[in-house]
């Protein structure tokens, strides 16, 4: 019998009293699930970092969990970047999310702080000084879409993981035989951490196809035909997401996948129920928000 996978979840700062509400629900729902991890996203350009931070102190605080706060390097000087770091370290923080970030809202180009780390290899780098983080970067099965080729693509994230981090998550993806290749390009491009697969649960479709223009992941047409007409039927879209996630994560199962990162989108019916499937049980008297 296999052992259960070992799980992380990402969630994201809420904007409102009732996002808030929801966010700390999901978390008590999937804490007793013991993830090794859970992240809280940045704003794209910077944008939500005292939110971020409130999220995090709370997590820290009221709950047993290991908390893995996202930095980027966008709108902030590397010192900023450090004292950020130094505050979670002071708070018991060990694990941190590196990323370069998204360009600010209404710039279509990235373009470095001009005292600020340039890369996420360089903020990797800049975190090792601060404290003996583990760290975790990003990758892209599906190359990076402001990547100038695949292998450049491949070479940064080896570059990640040479400046120290111990870990990448994966974008989401739905065309597992590209995530397997990808994981042959790292092996071969002498990229030993693991390669966790990023999986999405499907919320809602149209907000599925924005992200996936945002991030360049690939939407295969069955895919979109199972979702066909069910915009004004929740239940039965709730039934499909679940159906073709727990379909993705036994398929990786099988090629030797045992570590995977859900973004709940602050929501954890999807995920809880993907877990159970996984073999993940809950533990009686975990400490949740």
């Amino acid at each position: 019998m296999h052992q259960p996978p070992v799980v992380s979840f990402e969630f994201f700062p809420p904007a409102s009293e009732a996002m808030e509400e929801r966010l700390y629900a999901s978390v008590r729902r999937l804490a007793p699930l013991r993830p090794q991890f859970v992240s809280v996203t940045y704003g794209a350009d910077g944008s939500t970092r005292e939110r971020t931070h409130r999220v995090v102190e709370r997590i820290v605080s009221e709950t047993d969990l290991t908390c893995a706060p996202h930095l980027t390097c966008v709108g902030a000087s590397r010192e900023q970047v450090l004292d950020i770091a130094r505050q979670y370290a002071d708070m018991g923080i060990r694990h941190i999310v590196a990323l370069r970030g998204d360009p600010p809202a209404g710039s279509k180009t990235y373009r470095p702080h001009p005292e600020g780390f340039a890369y996420a290899s360089d903020l990797v780098a800049g975190l090792k000084t601060v404290a003996d983080f583990e760290i975790t970067v990003a990758a892209y099965p599906e190359v990076h879409p402001e990547a100038t080729s695949p292998l450049g693509d491949l070479e940064n994230l080896k570059r990640k993981i040479d400046a120290g981090a111990s870990r990448a998550i994966t974008q989401f993806f739905f065309d597992n035989e590209r995530y397997l290749r990808f994981r042959d390009l790292c092996v071969a491009a002498g990229i030993e951490v693991p390669i966790v697969p990023g999986l999405l649960p499907i919320t809602r479709f149209p907000q599925l196809l924005k992200f996936a223009g945002q991030c360049g992941a690939s939407v295969p047409e069955w895919l979109r035909q199972r979702f066909e007409g069910l915009d004004d039927d929740p239940e039965t879209r709730q039934l499909i997401a679940a159906s073709v996630a727990i379909d993705q994560v036994q398929f990786l199962r099988r090629h030797g996948v045992e570590e995977f990162h859900f973004y709940t989108l602050n929501r954890s019916e999807l995920s809880y129920a993907i877990c159970h499937t996984l073999g993940l049980r809950p533990v009686p008297n975990a400490r949740s928000a």
